[in-house]
């Protein structure tokens, strides 16, 4: 059954803005172009019915971001049971320029009964969203989500977590100094190729997410975690997007299980990869893969797994996109390259207690992304 939690998350209501503006503090934060919002709770959030029997709206407050956004991925992760279904819908607001609300995707465990899907054809004056991405006209600092959760025999699903990645599309931050703490790391991520299956050049996303549940079934001695790729496609599969392509939907996949994190957030050097690697936590990286490969074709999207650093600081990753020797080294340059790409997108999957990096632009779930906004 669909479960209440404590609110906590560092956005605040827009009665609560100015409060804002005398801690002094706040407006010397660099966000370096991206800001992650994350919430483990709704009591919050506005609750109504509609004429569905067994539906539930959830309508957030609105919120205020610190820095200015123009791109949004939203996550979710729940526990779907068959019969039930979620709605995931955002807007952005401004004076006399709030957007109509936008729909992030409609999830689901039972596709037989309820659909899961992007939505297309949602572009309009204010923006368009991309399968899992929406990108805005111009920017915005305030929004609101809306959650429908349904189900037959009044079952609905038990929402655990929401992550909102915010991005500036136009920002251009300096490089920052490497974590070498990272170099000559290489975590025990097992080596999976997406091309040992049938229809394996489309698997990247679904391996990837395999790979990183496997390291943590391994880590943690869940072999519930341990699934195979065709089993992740599954229930991964974007039927709009006809593919296993959709970011947020494998997180909501890997998100789904007990006591598991994971969502889509926009990093914005190599350093931070490094934090999570010194942390002994993979990362999964959304890249061109002719870039990655010192390769002037493309653009060609492709999802890897960082596992590390060697000592001179070049990135080790399991490459699904090969059938043999899945573990490689690249030139950090290219790893740059490719990587921005995607604004620099990842996966982050990982057990809910982990003792996650500093958070030093607030790009993650931490003490720094919730402290600064808080309605508790």
């Amino acid at each position: 059954m669909f479960l209440i939690m404590s609110f906590t998350s560092r956005a605040t209501v827009f009665m609560a803005a100015s409060l804002f503006t005398g801690l002094g503090w706040a407006a010397d934060f660099n966000f370096r172009g991206s800001e992650f919002i994350g919430l483990n709770g709704f009591s919050s959030f506005t609750k109504s019915k509609t004429k569905v029997p067994g539906e539930v709206v959830l309508t957030s407050p609105g919120y205020v971001t610190e820095a200015p956004w123009d791109e949004l991925i939203v996550s979710w992760n729940a526990e779907t049971p068959y019969g039930t279904y979620l709605r995931v819908e955002a807007r952005a607001l401004g004076a006399g320029k709030t957007t109509p609300w936008f729909v992030m995707g409609l999830w689901s465990s039972d596709t037989e009964r309820f659909p899961r899907e992007s939505v297309p054809g949602q572009t309009n004056e204010f923006g368009k969203v991309s399968t899992d991405t929406l990108s805005l006209s111009r920017a915005y600092q305030q929004f609101q989500i809306r959650l429908t959760l349904g189900g037959e025999f009044q079952t609905r699903p038990d929402l655990k977590y929401v992550g909102l990645s915010f991005a500036d599309s136009k920002a251009q931050p300096p490089l920052l100094y490497p974590n070498k703490a990272a170099w000559g790391i290489v975590l025990p991520v097992p080596e999976k190729s997406q091309m040992a299956y049938p229809n394996g050049k489309t698997l990247c996303s679904p391996t990837t997410v395999s790979m990183m549940l496997s390291f943590w079934s391994d880590k943690l001695g869940r072999r519930d975690l341990n699934k195979d790729v065709p089993e992740i496609a599954e229930n991964i599969f974007d039927r709009n997007w006809n593919g296993t392509g959709n970011w947020v939907f494998s997180m909501a996949y890997a998100g789904s299980f007990k006591k598991m994190r994971a969502y889509v957030t926009r990093f914005s050097d190599v350093s931070e990869l490094e934090d999570w690697i010194a942390k002994g936590v993979p990362v999964g990286l959304s890249v061109c893969y002719d870039r990655l490969r010192g390769k002037k074709t493309g653009p060609n999207g492709h999802l890897v797994t960082l596992v590390g650093f060697t000592d001179k600081g070049d990135p080790i990753v399991n490459d699904p996109g090969t059938s043999q020797d899945v573990q490689k080294v690249f030139p950090r340059r290219n790893l740059v390259s490719a990587w921005a790409y995607s604004r620099n997108t990842v996966y982050l999957v990982y057990r809910e207690d982990t003792d996650v990096p500093r958070d030093r632009f607030a790009h993650w779930h931490s003490w720094t992304s919730r402290q600064q906004y808080s309605t508790n």
